[in-house]
């Protein structure tokens, strides 16, 4: 039964939204020549005084980077609490993220946020926020926090997670227009930067890092990052055999870094390896032109630990690979042979 209440509440004051009585705010939203003139309740809105101005008993808001239509969905929902979102387009979507972002509506911000990572997919695969925006384009530092967010919780970004922190921190001190120097910092300088990362630090993956990379890439602004944060990503870095710690992001998927099921082999050590089989340069080959495939034939902790379990995964599987780690440091050994390795009569 109160459900139904809910609902006819619900109702009442949409048709209280649309019939316009007794209003005593108006809104004058988009531009030359589309501006329309809206109007709505003082005691059900929750703007900021900011963009108000008080005149015979009303109060009048500009907003001209809001299309009427849009502004009419986000007070309906302001009214009534129900919106629907799947007859807007990917573009208007966004755009509806970034307006209520722009108005502190933060139940819409999450719900839009959830509907277009569920429901658009394939448009922000394509379409971040824009077609010519990329982490690798100078109009990256120009996304709306929002839209940020919404591409570092994606798992598909194909670039590795050093670019991706790097490009989040290049967008921090655009908005604060802030010297990317750490030693530079003031205390005021590290509270703003602190503040603008607060709600991106969860997303990165800082375990895909890796430990040259952090080091100097990452650890040098630890002034502005959670202490802890940085105490166990050090400490899984350099303690042989620590485990990440719970709740620890997944990895993102990538097209462009080949993956091993493998404790110790990195993706970066798979051309460096390519490049040594071939006797080329260290740098010869990268993570898109690797000449090879390579396949896990067998792992100590997934197989039993003994010979024969060795012979049974690595007989007659052509040119082979092994890579051992030093018990007790993180130092690698191992050995290439481009013929079998293992032979049935061995």
């Amino acid at each position: 039964m109160s459900s139904k209440f809910l609902e006819e509440l619900s109702n009442d004051y949409e048709k209280l939204f649309e019939i316009e009585i007794g209003y005593d705010v108006i809104i004058y939203s988009g531009e030359e020549p589309n501006i329309k003139e809206i109007h709505a309740h003082s005691n059900i809105l929750s703007f900021s005084n900011e963009w108000a101005e008080k005149q015979d008993g009303k109060i009048y808001f500009k907003k001209s980077n809001i299309s009427p239509h849009l502004f009419d969905i986000i007070l309906r929902f302001i009214y009534s609490r129900n919106i629907e979102l799947k007859n807007l387009q990917g573009p208007d979507v966004l755009k509806l993220l970034i307006a209520v972002d722009e108005l502190n509506i933060h139940q819409l911000i999450s719900h839009i946020q959830e509907y277009l990572i569920e429901h658009q997919t394939e448009f922000l695969h394509q379409n971040p926020s824009d077609p010519k925006i990329s982490f690798n384009s100078d109009k990256f530092v120009n996304l709306k926090a929002p839209l940020l967010e919404l591409l570092l919780k994606r798992d598909d970004l194909n670039l590795d997670e050093i670019e991706v922190w790097e490009s989040l921190v290049k967008w921090c001190f655009a908005q604060q227009n802030i010297n990317n120097d750490p030693t530079k910092w003031d205390k005021d300088d590290i509270t703003k930067i602190e503040r603008s990362l607060h709600v991106f630090i969860p997303l990165i993956r800082f375990n895909d890092i890796e430990p040259i990379d952090f080091f100097y890439r990452v650890y040098n602004y630890k002034d502005v990052l959670p202490q802890d944060l940085i105490h166990d990503h050090l400490e899984f870095h350099i303690v042989p055999d620590v485990k990440p710690k719970t709740n620890v992001p997944l990895p993102r998927k990538s097209n462009l870094k080949p993956k091993l099921d493998s404790t110790i082999i990195q993706s970066n050590h798979i051309p460096l390896i390519a490049s040594w089989i071939d006797r080329k340069d260290s740098l010869h080959y990268n993570n898109e032109n690797i000449p090879y495939n390579f396949k896990l034939l067998y792992h100590t902790g997934r197989n039993r630990f003994d010979a024969a379990s060795l012979h049974r995964n690595c007989d007659n599987k052509g040119a082979t690979i092994w890579v051992a780690k030093i018990q007790g440091s993180t130092q690698l050994i191992g050995g290439y042979n481009g013929w079998e390795l293992w032979l049935e009569k061995y």
